[in-house]
């Protein structure tokens, strides 16, 4: 079988990564991201990549990309005027929302504002039932006026939910009909984006879609435009939320899909690193240049949701954010990042984040603009970085710059000399990062210590360590490329896509022929998208997500892959009873009889990859060596000491260094603390490790 030549290009905030994968070689960078055109910054990382493979873009034999766009034109409000277009009675829905309080004690609760205003949501008459039966017929003339007042209205997308439409999408269509045949705008209906119950959810995704559509349809068609100009042949395919591939038109016509595109690259890259070593409970620790994210992985498999939160308004409170109704790899999110603007509130204490210095301007030590001081600049004046080789040397740090900025804006008003201002802004991040990863681990009913962090991202190794303290954590490891950590994951990312569809089946009245119908649809709705990309051999995870009669959310239960009969509802409710009682760790005692219902099913359909080599983790031996050295500051210590700092090219495999140490390479550094040692394992990663485990 032929090696494929295959890219990967993942959009950050702040940087943009590409990494190229060549005969099992593999060259990447980073390069600054260009907001005013996204595409630039990945033909600048691209010109780059290819020269050192000594290749052009017709040897490519395929792309994989990643963005934040979708994401940041949520969070930033920068998407397209949108109609609403649902049932009479529903015109509400995304502003009141479920109507619950996640802090009922605030008088001054903040809540994202809907995403379409209330004067450009339209009802119509029309009623389809909780069964998918027709209730009231749809009123197509209101609707035929309604298209005329869109068309002279200057919107830029339409969004269609109607309710129980995931029960039947025969009114969403027909409307969809009415409206595209007078009004030349992409229009977006719930039954497709997200045919799933709970309608405050459903509709607020369906207008999230809408609302990015134009905007991602435009970017996309600019980068294979300018893909082609440049003499590139090879098939683009965008990596969806749920870690799979699908192609760039049906990532067009669904970009609501693309919102977590690029930390699910990175918790791929981590899922391989994790099965690379057969490391059974890992936590992925994503740190870059605007955020920073956690992500539990167990039997080398990303957990995963079918609901996530978008533009909290709150840290980490779920109910505060934005609801988008889609498969999804599961993780929390933080505003913590390179570019992340340190800050002191009313009550004198240091604040981090969310708002960012990006690329435009960046850190005030980068000296394009910024002024306002980042964790990058807290990290260069502690002496984590390297002035004169930070990014292989491509960008020139300013320590004047950095010590300024901050000085002024925190240790002045503070009473802090500049290292101890820096010492606490990193402090704060450090922290902050470990609360998410403590709460992300507690509501899923895990340890955070019983785990093996894997670390990545640009600034990530920087903070590993220090993470890795507050949390009980003994090791952790640090992949070769881990820098460009998601664009690689992009690599190693399957051919996959999962369809979901609500459809109520309650246990005493168990229809196999229904559930089977609704199953095989699902297929082949799943595998339609994944033999877009693929013909190789193609596995599928059937699941129903079920629950006692009269409960408000479900759990998921794993089916069989196979034709249903009549007498497997006794099998199911035996199967759930067990599930309930490990997910909540007991069983609900003298209530056998109590109904139960499947409310939603998943099919994933995804194209088999080939595993990873095996490695062991190698303690390795103390290995001196030339190492230069120079001032850094050591949290543990409380002060700045001579640390090694030792190339990571120089140093071979079962290679051990005691830490205080600094690992540099072109795209990172990572920073071992004085608790640590650091060992380089066969595969190239770096093994942090605690002194008392290796004595």
């Amino acid at each position: 079988m032929t090696r494929q030549i295959r890219l990967g290009a993942d959009i950050g905030g702040t940087f943009t990564d590409v990494a190229l994968e060549q005969d099992g070689a593999m060259h990447s960078t980073k390069v600054l991201t260009t907001y005013a055109a996204p595409e630039q910054a990945i033909l600048d990382g691209m010109d780059i990549v290819l020269a050192e493979a000594g290749i052009g873009y017709g040897d490519l034999d395929i792309l994989i990309h990643g963005t934040t766009l979708a994401t940041n034109a949520l969070i930033e409000r920068r998407g397209a005027k949108v109609a609403f277009v649902t049932t009479e009675g529903f015109r509400d829905v995304i502003e009141m929302r479920t109507e619950s309080r996640f802090d009922q004690y605030d008088l001054n609760l903040v809540l994202p504002t809907p995403l379409v205003p209330r004067e450009d949501r339209f009802p119509i008459k029309g009623r389809i039932g909780a069964q998918g039966q027709e209730l009231a017929p749809l009123d197509e003339v209101a609707l035929v006026a309604l298209a005329d007042r869109i068309a002279a209205g200057g919107y830029g997308a339409v969004a269609i939910g109607f309710i129980h439409s995931y029960a039947s999408p025969a009114h969403e269509r027909r409307a969809r009909e009415i409206i595209a045949a007078r009004v030349a705008l992409p229009i977006s209906i719930s039954s497709e984006v997200s045919p799933q119950m709970r309608e405050f959810e459903r509709f607020n995704t369906v207008c999230a879609n809408a609302y990015v559509r134009p905007q991602m349809a435009d970017y996309l068609g600019r980068l294979q435009t300018r893909l082609r100009e440049k003499g590139a042949t090879c098939p683009v395919f965008m990596i969806h939320s749920g870690g799979g591939l699908i192609s760039v038109e049906t990532a067009a016509e669904f970009p609501v899909r693309l919102v977590e595109s690029g930390p699910a690259g990175g918790a791929i890259f981590a899922a391989d690193v994790a099965q690379r070593f057969g490391l059974e409970k890992v936590v992925s620790y994503d740190m870059g240049g605007t955020t920073a994210k956690i992500c539990l992985i167990e039997g080398y498999q990303p957990k995963t949701a079918r609901t996530f939160e978008v533009a909290r308004s709150t840290r980490f409170a779920k109910g505060s954010g934005m609801p988008i109704s889609i498969p999804v790899i599961e993780m929390i999110e933080i505003g913590a990042g390179g570019g992340s603007i340190a800050w002191v509130d009313s009550l004198g204490r240091i604040q981090t984040g969310p708002e960012s210095a990006g690329s435009e301007p960046g850190p005030a030590c980068y000296q394009r603009g910024g002024l306002r001081p980042a964790i990058t600049d807290a990290d260069l004046v502690l002496g984590k970085l390297d002035p004169d080789n930070f990014a292989g040397g491509a960008i020139r740090l300013s320590l004047d710059a950095a010590r300024t900025a901050i000085t002024r804006d925190v240790g002045d008003r503070l009473n802090l000399a500049a290292e101890a201002a820096a010492f606490g802004i990193v402090e704060v991040v450090d922290e902050n990062m470990a609360n998410a990863a403590r709460v992300h681990a507690v509501e899923n009913g895990k340890n955070i210590s019983d785990n093996i962090m894997v670390a990545f991202g640009g600034a990530a190794p920087l903070h590993a360590a220090r993470l890795c303290e507050k949390l009980g954590i003994d090791q952790c490891l640090i992949p070769p490329g881990a820098g460009v950590g998601s664009a690689i994951g992009f690599l190693k990312a399957p051919f996959a896509y999962e369809a979901l569809a609500s459809r109520i089946i309650r246990l005493s009245i168990f229809d196999a022929d229904a559930m089977n119908g609704l199953i095989s649809d699902l297929k082949t709705t799943a595998e339609g998208f994944v033999r877009s990309g693929t013909s190789g051999t193609i596995q599928r995870e059937i699941t129903a997500y079920m629950r006692y009669v009269g409960q408000g959310w479900e759990i998921p239960l794993p089916l069989p892959d196979r034709a249903f009969v009549q007498g497997d509802a006794a099998t199911l409710r035996r199967e759930f009873q067990a599930a309930y009682a490990r997910f909540f760790g007991r069983a609900i005692d003298g209530l056998e009889d109590l109904e139960i219902e499947i409310v939603t099913f998943s099919v994933k359909a995804q194209d088999i990859r080939p595993a990873p080599d095996r490695h062991k983790i190698n303690l390795g031996r103390i290995t001196e060596g030339n190492t230069l050295s120079r001032s850094v500051f050591d949290p543990t210590q409380g002060k700045a000491i001579a640390t090694r700092i030792v190339e990571r090219d120089a140093m071979k495999p079962g290679d051990r260094l005691p830490g205080p140490a600094v690992v540099v390479e072109r795209e990172t550094s990572t920073v071992v603390t004085s608790p640590f040692d650091v060992v380089m394992q066969s595969d190239g990663s770096l093994l942090l490790i605690r002194k008392e485990m290796v004595k």
